[in-house]
């Protein structure tokens, strides 16, 4: 019996959603896993074999040289399973740097591909920093077999640009893994479920970006008796550090806390009429280019998505018709939107993102099997 194409995967926090999203996919595609990632808080049970590379905190890139050093010296003690790895995935740049570092000390001759689901802001600055960083991910561009990215704003706007049109790459998006849901998406012309009828927009995720926060606090504010807004997640104290205050004494604005993922999304999106879809925590740069999970997990339940149309995600909803997108400066737009905005409009939205195939927002096993049977014809 032929055994199982093993991948050796870097994370930079083996409890981000996004992590966990991939190495799912990865094990239902029928791949065997090893992770060795980095941790923001303490570890716990993964469900996956998982090799802990030590503790890194939420700060500048540069500070966290120490940890990816620390990671680097932690793996000397994995190098025989370094190398019987068929194929090696390391997410975001800091975990490039160690996977790149690990392939050479290892002696592993498995191919290493790069998966970028973020363009970190210091990437795109035009000064000594920015090109010294973009000189450093070009080398390591150069070695990897391929770039995975999650939006075609990040080829377009980005990789393109700087590494040029030929640069391998594939676009794979952070669509629910299969099987993750155990709820049935709802089929076309199910009404939404009812709430005590005023119109309902949640925010979820990880809410990072001060200028939503403000407009959904705005529109709270301005439409008491007609608008609720619900927000599920977690923040980080560098982005909102005074999250809490402004959060509080607004009574129809909800924060509900933390969410499992993906164990809660039918209940948080199951209270919803529309989602926001917009962020601006890197506004010229990644928040215009990404295609946020937001998207794939509203579009699942059918909830519908609302999001600023300078954007890829504005794109993205404009071209299938299935959301609103809305103009500059939403500080005016949003609030008149919310106003004015009926039922039968939400409705209209709904269904058209119900007829949409389910494989829109739900990856198929097939798709990540077939990326690696093509880096990997067959296990060594």
């Amino acid at each position: 019996m032929t055994r199982p194409t093993q991948v050796a995967y870097f994370g930079p926090d083996a409890k981000d959603a996004a992590v966990k999203r991939r190495i799912v996919s990865m094990q239902q595609a029928g791949l065997a896993v090893r992770a060795y990632t980095m941790r923001r808080q303490d570890d716990a049970d993964h469900g996956w074999d998982n090799v802990d590379l030590g503790y890194v905190r939420h700060v500048a890139f540069v500070r966290r040289i120490g940890a990816i050093l620390r990671a680097i010296w932690r793996l000397r003690g994995h190098r025989d399973a370094l190398r019987a790895a068929d194929l090696w995935v390391a997410r975001n740049l800091d975990m490039m740097v160690v996977a790149y570092v690990a392939h050479r000390m290892s002696g592993a001759r498995a191919p290493l591909v790069y998966e970028c689901l973020d363009i970190h802001r210091l990437m795109t600055r035009g000064d000594f920093v920015g090109r010294l960083m973009r000189r450093a991910e070009r080398g390591l561009v150069a070695g990897s077999v391929d770039v995975i990215v999650s939006s075609p704003g990040f080829l377009r706007e980005y990789f393109h640009p700087h590494y040029g049109s030929a640069l391998p790459a594939t676009i794979i998006e952070n669509r629910l893994p299969a099987g993750s849901i155990a709820t049935p998406r709802p089929a076309p012309g199910t009404p939404p479920p009812g709430h005590d009828g005023r119109l309902t927009i949640g925010w979820y995720g990880v809410l990072r970006c001060p200028r939503s926060l403000a407009l959904l606090r705005r529109v709270a504010g301005e439409l008491p008796q007609r608008l609720q807004v619900v927000m599920h997640g977690y923040t980080k104290p560098e982005d909102l550090p005074d999250f809490d205050a402004q959060v509080a004494g607004i009574p129809n604005l909800r924060f509900e806390g933390r969410y499992r993922y993906p164990d809660d999304l039918e209940r948080i999106y199951g209270g919803v009429d529309l989602v926001w879809a917009g962020d601006f925590h890197d506004a010229k740069f990644n928040s215009r280019w990404l295609l946020p999970n937001r998207l794939y997990e509203g579009g699942y339940f059918g909830v519908v998505p609302v999001a600023p149309a300078d954007s890829e995600t504005g794109r993205w909803i404009a071209e299938r018709d299935v959301g609103f997108v809305l103009q500059e400066p939403l500080e005016r737009t949003l609030p008149q939107f919310l106003a004015t905005v009926t039922t039968q409009q939400i409705a209209e939205k709904r269904q058209r993102l119900l007829e949409l195939p389910e494989q829109v927002f739900v990856q198929p096993p097939s798709e990540i099997r077939d990326y690696v049977g093509r880096l990997v014809p067959a296990a060594r």
